[in-house]
């Protein structure tokens, strides 16, 4: 019974591992392999063994022809799936390049070996600074572990300060956080959750997060409303803030941009044959302001007054000059 149960499942791995639909094994090499693992085989046990796997719901398909003809048909992972995660990985920032490493390899070996060649990929990733170690990643994993068992948890949370030194913030102490929800954004994981310390919820960015410890207390419920998927879009895509109710007057060729914000169910309305306007609920916060200057006038703020006003004066902050109120930028 040992041999038999070995038996299968070297055949499956033997399958997995060298066949595909452009690569069948035939019976002689399935047998040729067991001998050479040690294990004894005939055709009829082997035939046997491949009925027994085929019952079990594994899909190996079965040529007719002379020789007849073995290979594994859909895969756990098929090989275009395979390369966007791999490509996934390695684009990722967010992964150290030791892990990044390892993960890819782990895929691999998914791909049968006609396929792993072609999981070698060869895809640029800017140079933007990846994590050196794993804490990031394990940080990760702690947080998901305190969102399913609803506890909170505990961690420092710092800052750089010019000289490049970290600087915690709250002086120290420690966050009592309660986390709802991860959000990746920018290619950064945030995590979502109420603050003891500040009583409402807040974000951090988890790569700023420092000695998490996980405890028995159990998190704060989510306020009554609360909804991660809209905290994500119009809050963490532009920082924290009050949201408003802003108004942008926007030439056409920018609407894919808005798109691509806000989204497809965005309100807008033509105005005239070169413009539409848009009506956006988001902070109006500095990181909004950078998203309106990046068009170079292609999108304007028109409205409410006071935000218009904030955001000329941030721009006169940006360039160097004195604000309309008098109040000259610190250097």
């Amino acid at each position: 019974m040992e041999h038999k149960k070995n038996r299968i499942i070297h055949i499956l791995r033997y399958l997995e591992r060298h066949t595909d639909e452009d690569h069948p094994a035939t019976m002689q090499d399935i047998l040729a392999y067991l001998k050479r693992e040690g294990i004894p085989a005939s055709r009829k046990t082997v035939s046997h063994d491949i009925g027994e796997l085929i019952a079990s719901g594994e899909d190996v398909i079965c040529n007719d022809g002379r020789p007849i003809e073995y290979f594994i048909g859909e895969r756990l992972f098929e090989l275009p799936e395979l390369k966007l995660l791999v490509d996934a990985v390695q684009a990722s920032r967010f992964i150290p390049p030791g892990k990044a490493n390892t993960l890819i390899k782990k895929l691999s070996g998914f791909a049968n070996r006609h396929q792993a060649g072609e999981l070698r990929r060869s895809l640029y990733t800017d140079k933007l600074a990846r994590p050196t170690g794993d804490k990031a990643y394990i940080t990760v994993d702690r947080l998901y572990t305190a969102i399913n068992s609803k506890k909170k948890i505990t961690c420092k949370y710092f800052e750089w300060s010019a000289d490049k030194k970290k600087t915690y913030k709250h002086g120290r102490k420690d966050y009592y956080f309660s986390p709802y929800g991860l959000i990746w954004n920018s290619d950064r994981y945030y995590s979502v959750g109420w603050s003891d310390s500040h009583g409402k919820i807040i974000t951090l960015r988890v790569d700023r997060i420092a000695a998490l410890k996980l405890t028995d207390d159990p998190a704060v419920p989510e306020p009554e409303g609360f909804d991660i998927a809209f905290y994500a879009e119009r809050v963490i895509q532009m920082y924290d803030g009050p949201l408003r109710e802003i108004t942008l007057l926007c030439e056409n060729a920018m609407m894919k941009h808005v798109i691509d914000r806000f989204g497809e169910d965005i309100d807008t309305a033509i105005t005239n044959a070169e413009h539409f306007t848009a009506r956006v609920s988001v902070p109006a916060s500095p990181t909004f302001f950078a998203w309106v200057f990046t068009f170079g006038g292609g999108i304007q703020i028109t409205g409410p007054e006071d935000v218009l006003k904030e955001y000329r004066e941030a721009a006169l902050r940006a360039a160097g000059r004195p604000s309309a109120a008098g109040i000259k930028p610190k250097v």
